[in-house]
Protein backbone atom coordinates (compact mmCIF):
# COMPACT_ATOMS: atom_id res chain seq x y z
CA UNK A 1 0.00 0.00 0.00
CA UNK A 2 1.31 3.44 -0.92
CA UNK A 3 1.21 6.26 1.64
CA UNK A 4 0.82 9.89 0.62
CA UNK A 5 1.92 12.94 2.58
CA UNK A 6 -1.25 15.02 2.76
CA UNK A 7 -0.06 17.37 5.52
CA UNK A 8 0.12 20.31 3.09
CA UNK A 9 -2.95 19.31 1.08
CA UNK A 10 -5.44 22.07 0.36
CA UNK A 11 -8.88 20.51 0.63
CA UNK A 12 -11.90 21.90 -1.18
CA UNK A 13 -15.55 20.98 -1.39
CA UNK A 14 -18.30 21.72 -3.85
CA UNK A 15 -19.74 25.20 -4.07
CA UNK A 16 -23.11 23.42 -3.94
CA UNK A 17 -22.39 22.36 -0.36
CA UNK A 18 -24.46 24.14 2.25
CA UNK A 19 -22.87 26.16 5.04
CA UNK A 20 -23.11 23.49 7.72
CA UNK A 21 -20.96 21.05 5.74
CA UNK A 22 -23.36 18.12 5.87
CA UNK A 23 -23.33 15.27 3.35
CA UNK A 24 -20.34 16.47 1.42
CA UNK A 25 -16.91 15.26 0.39
CA UNK A 26 -13.70 17.19 0.02
CA UNK A 27 -10.96 16.61 -2.53
CA UNK A 28 -7.35 17.73 -2.52
CA UNK A 29 -5.31 18.73 -5.54
CA UNK A 30 -1.57 18.68 -5.96
CA UNK A 31 -0.84 15.01 -5.33
CA UNK A 32 0.59 13.65 -8.60
CA UNK A 33 -1.47 10.91 -10.26
CA UNK A 34 -4.18 10.67 -7.60
CA UNK A 35 -7.09 12.57 -6.05
CA UNK A 36 -7.47 12.24 -2.27
CA UNK A 37 -11.12 12.23 -1.13
CA UNK A 38 -12.49 12.54 2.42
CA UNK A 39 -15.69 13.19 4.35
CA UNK A 40 -16.01 16.93 5.05
CA UNK A 41 -17.40 16.23 8.52
CA UNK A 42 -14.34 14.18 9.53
CA UNK A 43 -11.38 16.31 8.47
CA UNK A 44 -8.83 14.19 10.29
CA UNK A 45 -10.50 10.93 9.34
CA UNK A 46 -9.71 8.36 6.66
CA UNK A 47 -8.88 9.38 3.10
CA UNK A 48 -9.68 7.43 -0.04
CA UNK A 49 -7.09 7.91 -2.78
CA UNK A 50 -8.47 7.57 -6.31
CA UNK A 51 -6.41 7.50 -9.50
CA UNK A 52 -6.65 10.75 -11.48
CA UNK A 53 -8.05 9.06 -14.59
CA UNK A 54 -10.70 7.20 -12.57
CA UNK A 55 -11.68 10.43 -10.77
CA UNK A 56 -12.01 12.30 -14.07
CA UNK A 57 -14.25 9.57 -15.47
CA UNK A 58 -16.34 9.50 -12.26
CA UNK A 59 -16.92 13.27 -12.37
CA UNK A 60 -17.72 13.13 -16.10
CA UNK A 61 -20.22 10.30 -15.57
CA UNK A 62 -21.94 11.98 -12.62
CA UNK A 63 -22.19 15.22 -14.60
CA UNK A 64 -23.70 13.41 -17.59
CA UNK A 65 -26.21 11.61 -15.36
CA UNK A 66 -27.29 14.90 -13.76
CA UNK A 67 -27.69 16.45 -17.21
CA UNK A 68 -29.73 13.53 -18.50
CA UNK A 69 -31.94 13.57 -15.41
CA UNK A 70 -32.91 17.13 -16.32
CA UNK A 71 -33.57 16.60 -20.03
CA UNK A 72 -34.88 13.07 -20.32
CA UNK A 73 -38.19 12.54 -18.52
CA UNK A 74 -38.47 9.31 -16.56
CA UNK A 75 -40.23 6.44 -18.30
CA UNK A 76 -43.62 5.49 -16.88
CA UNK A 77 -43.70 2.09 -15.22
Amino acid sequence: MHEYDLSDAIWRKSTYSNGDGGNCIEVAAGVPGVVPVRDSKVGGGPVIVVGSAAWTEFVRTVGAARFLARVVPPRPE
